[in-house]
């Protein structure tokens, strides 16, 4: 069953179909600046420079053999007392609870001799327990160069005892004049520091704790407060739920302080009752991209369908739209295993409460959220107190308003008021820079703590590494400043324990601890118990529309900017644009075309775009980049928060300061224009690049209503009718068609990977998990936009269209591609939607698909890459010569030639030239060096100590006990790896679904990484 669909992967190969030879033939356009990123004192300081040298031996295998040899001479000293708990060579791992004041997770670290380099989720923890790719990435964040490395006192270097000082000294002033002293906290959901602080008021009665959130759900926590009658934002689980239906809601993302994607990938499992997906919004989001049907609409628009929606529901109004009608209907059709998310506004979270009220939603459980715990009429009233002169002492817990709040600049002077201003932070930020002292914050792998993130649920923080710098939590410091200095009383440690035992009753600390996640005694639940929906669908119908509205949003990498400093993330592809070391502008093809908006690819197939003021309500933003979005809704723009930190390092300046333009309730915002400034951005995409070479079909998907209902037959019929080669013996497929001999690789275990396109939804942790695990390299903008990406797995983005049948002039007969992707015409002439308008997306993971026909190994002249029995592709690092014939005949373009020295090469400041971001690297892996082929081992370094465990212990490997970096990373269970030879295993039942298909499965490579066809769950019209 041929698909009738197009495949693209941007707008530029809509627009020029030899786009994908234009690729192949630029990739050695210009020379290679190879003398400008040696980082070689030695060598340049030479009479003859490398690349003359280069160019006199042609770049022959002669000279890249002498780049090859070259390696660092490091030395080691061996422990002279070895601590009892440390084996050299051996991983320890410790629970733990990943907190930033904007990302929870229950994690396990992993050490290595005393220091922190992975971060893995926490089984005992189900859906708590999973990592998205922040959490991942923030073991690279412990070893930031840029941080603040010990207490300041007007500016200048000193200690603790001199601020301990100069804080108690303003403490006792503050209480003596009666003045406030206001503790500007982001959200914290321990009960042990609000136990302390609780302790610290009764010594300081004009004590206040306010909470400051850079991007801080006011809005779902003033709707909940409205409707639950609680302050605390409801949990959701979509299993038995077969139909969500989302207003501007991402859901898989950062919404509402907790993603949804582990049980929406449950629920999504191809069946009967596979969960139906409808988003209605304008951005093309992560949520969105995942959806079956998604409706592009501008801001307002989609404002008003959630108001018919609402009124059709629950007052039985028709709804005047025919989108509100068909969501009606189907909404109406699955009564309670229906829920409606909403999220831009208060008015719009209201009613979707009220919805899901109305239809008695299974989704919601009643559990509440406490992660976020922002008030804005709180924060508006400190801020009166500061206007007013009333504050005294002024202590900031890593939190930095005047970046992150739309009026930062009136907040900075107003600070002039407050006599004593200490911020505990971690970056020379503004913040950093208004205070007369500052201490340095621990982070959370050095610190003591607890969270209670929900009901029922209580979780633990300990410290995985001493302090690496004179750094302290603020928990500490309010222990020294309410007991004095150099009190007995004043050891975290033990008041946490003392406080703990108190909340887990009969489990002991240290069990707690080891577990990481326990009960809490914590009952509070959500019920409906109000919710004025009329107020709700005014306050909706006031918002004035505009001719262009703007959508604020956070990216997977992101988030709220806590993060920002970290190389990992900035690098990290935005999985809808593949655009990364940015933020920009989304706009529809439709409105950049109407105001002269150009993205154009130059001669190095090198994107480049037009840049503009943004102004917003009076505010401008000068200089913002601006992307074409195939999927974004006519009449919006849409723009992330959380980049542009200033004096918070330099990868922390990345991009564009949105914060301004966001009120800190309203993510949508109207009354807004740009204007062109003549000059163009340099993005750095990765979109483009790897090309499969043109190929379609490669990823599949296929609607519901087939995969259930059309016959399938493995070697001949169905929607997964395989590739055939007619042959002397008749059609076969071509996986039983070989001129190879085939290895025989049933003795020990035979490793496969599983990847299914249904539950993939491009989050990106895995990347980062990968990268972790592999000391993958930061290579930095420049060299990501010269197509030199370092990365051993990517997330390709698929756009796929819908193409008439029926051919006009504009199609050729018979071809399954049409001939120009431009706008096609039917038989009558009228235009057909253009494929960039509203696109279906479909994400696909590509790694080394460990061939066992592979064509890098046939090629490889000094036997650097071969085959293992166990099916895995090896790399000898020491062997390669560079020569990269292996890049050049591998089809899926995962190998990746290691262009220079990244690490101790200052050339690429990111965190492989310093001491302490060399911290974070994996001693089981090589750091490879210039002029080597590397790719995806399948973590093999992971594979081999399975086995040697269970060969220890005289057993057999346990199923679970293989995994991979990207598998384990996984929330979604996506990604499944496994021993094809244990007939038991997850990855061999994986194997025999109908859904199973390979990655260019014609050429014959035999992989030992297969796919499932992506399920739509919908009716094709």
């Amino acid at each position: 069953m041929a698909s009738n669909k197009i495949q693209f992967r941007s707008i530029h190969e809509l627009k020029d179909p030899a786009l994908n030879n234009k690729l192949a033939q630029k990739e050695f356009q210009e020379e290679i600046p190879v003398e400008d990123f040696l980082g070689d004192a030695e060598q340049n300081g030479s009479s003859t420079s490398r690349r003359d040298f280069l160019k006199l031996l042609g770049f022959s295998t002669a000279a890249v053999t002498l780049a090859a040899c070259e390696a660092p001479v490091i030395k080691t000293i061996p422990y002279v007392v070895k601590p009892h708990d440390i084996i050299p060579g051996i991983p320890n791992y410790y629970a733990s609870t990943y907190f930033d004041g904007f990302d929870f997770a229950s994690v396990l670290v992993k050490t290595r001799e005393g220091r922190p380099i992975k971060i893995e989720p926490n089984p005992a923890a189900g859906d708590l327990g999973k990592t998205n790719a922040r959490a991942q990435a923030s073991v690279l964040s412990l070893y930031d160069n840029d941080k603040v490395k010990q207490p300041k006192f007007e500016g200048k270097d000193d200690t603790f005892d001199t601020v301990d000082t100069f804080v108690i000294k303003g403490l006792e002033e503050a209480k003596a004049a009666g003045k406030r002293i206001v503790l500007l906290s982001h959200s914290f959901a321990s009960p042990t520091f609000k136990k302390l602080f609780g302790e610290f008021k009764a010594k300081y009665p004009t004590a206040e704790l306010v909470t400051y959130d850079a991007f801080p759900y006011a809005a779902a926590l003033d709707a909940a407060q409205e409707v639950f009658g609680t302050r605390a934002l409801p949990v959701y689980d979509l299993n038995g739920t077969e139909l969500v239906v989302s207003f501007q809601a991402d859901i898989l993302g950062d919404y509402n302080a907790g993603s949804l994607e582990t049980s929406y990938a449950s629920a999504r499992k191809p069946g009967a009752n596979m969960l139906r997906h409808i988003q209605v919004e304008s951005n093309m989001s992560l949520t969105g991209a995942n959806a079956d049907s998604r409706y592009r609409l501008k801001p307002s628009d989609v404002n008003k369908t959630l108001v018919e929606v609402y009124n059709a529901i629950v007052t039985g109004a028709a709804p005047a739209s025919k989108a509100a009608a068909e969501i009606v209907k189907e909404i109406q059709a699955k009564g309670n295993k229906a829920v409606v998310f909403a999220d831009g506004s208060k008015a719009a979270q209201v009613l979707a409460h009220l919805i899901n009220q109305k239809l008695g939603s299974v989704a919601f459980t009643g559990k509440a959220n406490f992660l976020r715990d922002f008030d804005k009429a709180r924060f508006q009233e400190f801020l009166g107190w500061v206007n007013a002169g009333q504050v005294g002492v002024l202590i900031t817990n890593n939190v930095d308003p005047i970046y992150s709040y739309h009026k930062g600049e009136d907040f900075k002077k107003s600070l002039s008021k407050v006599p004593y201003v200490i911020a505990v932070a971690d970056k020379k930020n503004e913040m950093y820079k208004a205070a007369k002292a500052v201490i340095p914050v621990a982070n959370w792998l050095e610190s003591w703590g607890d969270i209670e993130p929900q009901t029922g649920v209580y979780s633990l923080m300990q410290p995985t590494i001493q302090k690496i710098y004179k750094s302290r939590q603020i928990e500490e410091s309010l222990l020294v400043w309410k007991n004095g200095k150099n009190n007995a009383a004043n050891n975290y440690y033990e008041y946490l324990k003392a406080s703990a035992s108190s909340i887990l009753g009969g489990t002991s600390f240290n069990k707690a601890l080891y577990n990481g996640i326990n009960v809490s005694p914590n009952t509070t639940t959500l019920s409906y118990a109000g919710g004025n929906g009329a107020q709700a669908v005014a306050e909706l119908g006031a918002f004035k529309p505009s001719k262009l509205e703007l959508v604020l949003y956070t990216t997977t990498a992101m988030g709220d900017g806590t993060q920002a400093n970290n190389p990992w993330l900035q690098e990290l592809p935005d999985p809808i644009t593949r655009m990364s070391w940015d933020n920009y502008l989304t706009i529809s093809p439709k409105d950049a075309e109407e105001l002269g908006i150009e993205n154009d690819l130059n001669a190095r197939m090198q994107l480049d775009g037009s840049i503009v003021n943004l102004t917003v309500n009076g505010v401008k933003i000068e200089n913002v980049p601006v992307f074409i979005q195939p999927g974004q809704a006519d009449g919006s723009l849409g723009l992330a928060l959380g980049y542009g930190k200033k004096n918070s390092g330099a990868t922390a300046e990345t991009g564009v300061n949105a914060y301004p333009l966001f009120d800190g309730s309203n993510l949508v915002v109207s009354n807004v224009s740009i204007e062109k400034t003549g000059e163009d951005h340099q993005f750095a995409g990765i979109q483009l690049q790897n090309t499969l070479m043109g190929r379609y079909e490669i990823a599949k998907e296929v609607p519901l209503h087939d995969y259930l209902n059309v016959a399938f037959d493995d070697e001949h019929e169905g929607w997964n009718k395989p590739l055939e080669y007619h042959t002397i013996s008749g059609a076969l497929p071509a996986r039983k068609i070989d001129l190879w001999d085939a290895f025989d690789d049933t003795d020990g275990p035979h490793f496969n990977l599983s990847i299914d396109l249904n539950s993939c939804t491009g989050c990106g942790a895995c990347i980062i998990a990968c990268q972790a695990e592999n000391n993958v390299p930061v290579v930095g903008k420049d060299e990501i936009r010269m197509s030199r990406d370092m990365y051993w797995l990517r997330i390709d983005r698929y756009y796929s269209a819908k193409q008439k049948v029926e051919v006009y002039e504009g199609l050729k007969e018979g071809m399954a591609v049409p001939e120009l992707y431009g706008t096609a015409f039917n038989k009558e002439g009228g235009a057909l939607n253009h494929p960039a308008e509203n696109p279906d997306v479909i994400f696909q993971p590509v790694m080394c698909q460990h061939c066992n026909h592979a064509p890098c190994e046939t090629v490889c002249p000094v036997a650097a890459t071969s085959h293992s029995k166990q099916g895995q592709n090896h790399m000898a690092y020491n062997r390669c010569i560079g020569t990269r014939y292996c890049a050049n005949n591998c089809p899926y373009k995962v190998r990746r030639f290691n262009w220079f020295t990244y690490n101790l090469n200052d050339k690429f400041d990111f965190n492989m030239n310093n001491d302490l971001g060399r911290m974070v690297l994996n001693p089981d892996v090589v750091v490879r060096t210039r002029g080597v082929m590397e790719k995806c081992s399948m973590c093999i370094q992971m594979t081999q100590t399975s086995i040697l465990e269970a060969k220890k212990e005289n057993r057999i490997v346990k199923d679970e006990e293989f995994q991979t970096a990207c598998s384990k990373a996984c929330s979604t269970g996506s990604i499944k790896f496994g021993d094809m030879n244990d007939k038991k295993s997850e990855v061999r039942e994986l194997y025999s679904s109908n859904r199973r298909y390979y990655l260019l499965e014609e050429i014959g490579t035999k992989p030992n990484v297969f796919y499932h066809t992506k399920v739509r769950n919908r009716v094709e019209k």
